[in-house]
């Protein structure tokens, strides 16, 4: 199977063409309108250098708001407000720390500065979001996604002190549980996400769920 090859104009292959890895189409621009596109039908961008990957893994990582697990030490931090938690006060400062945070299990990262500008552009729309943690006023954990309907669309996290971005993320599905939330995507598996209660669910149930609650 050939994997579909993107020109400017605004569409997609069905999600059941992807790759066995998930892999659907590659190339065309990075824009808002194919962003939404994108996230309407369950499909993500990573980026190859300057070139746009784009996936629709199956099965797919997702966390029910409801179902979220909090550890004992994560549970002591939250009670403690280790951290001063926020959401939205400093999106792009949030993303940049995504694509400069070392990750020793990753080569590099999908991040380059069109992927930020971009979501920025989303954040002003209301459409991209961010979750953060400060400690004495600097910001040293968060996370951002897109917001779609009762899908959040989780994308990064990073941290620059222990539990920053778990703190963050615990607050911020609280938080998206009050709003309505009823899906929260992680994309594909990590460890670090399962033990929060991520789990996976067939690209049929994802897709199913996607009509139901992203309108």
């Amino acid at each position: 199977m050939s994997v579909a090859v993107l020109d400017n104009k605004l569409w997609f292959p069905k999600p059941d063409e992807a790759l066995s890895d998930g892999l659907l189409a590659i190339g065309g621009d990075i824009s808002v309108e194919r962003l939404l596109l994108a996230y309407k039908n369950g499909i993500f961008p990573w980026y190859d250098g300057d070139l746009p990957l784009w996936w629709h893994p199956n099965p797919r990582f997702v966390l029910f708001p409801e179902e979220i697990k909090i550890s004992k030490s994560l549970l002591s931090s939250l009670k403690k407000n280790q951290f001063q938690f926020k959401v939205n006060t400093a999106f792009v400062d949030v993303i940049t720390h995504c694509k400069n945070i070392s990750r020793p299990s990753q080569d590099g990262t999908w991040i380059n500065d069109e992927f930020i500008k971009v979501y920025h552009q989303l954040h002003e729309k209301g459409i991209a979001h961010s979750a953060e943690a400060w400690l004495n006023n600097e910001l040293v954990g968060g996370l951002y996604g897109i917001k779609m309907g009762n899908i959040f669309f989780g994308e990064s996290m990073f941290s620059k002190v222990s539990n920053a971005s778990k703190f963050a993320f615990a607050k911020y599905v609280e938080q998206l549980k009050n709003e309505g939330i009823a899906l929260i995507d992680c994309q594909v598996y990590t460890e670090h996400l399962e033990s929060f209660g991520a789990r996976m669910i067939s690209r049929e149930e994802f897709m199913r769920l996607l009509l139901v609650v992203s309108c």
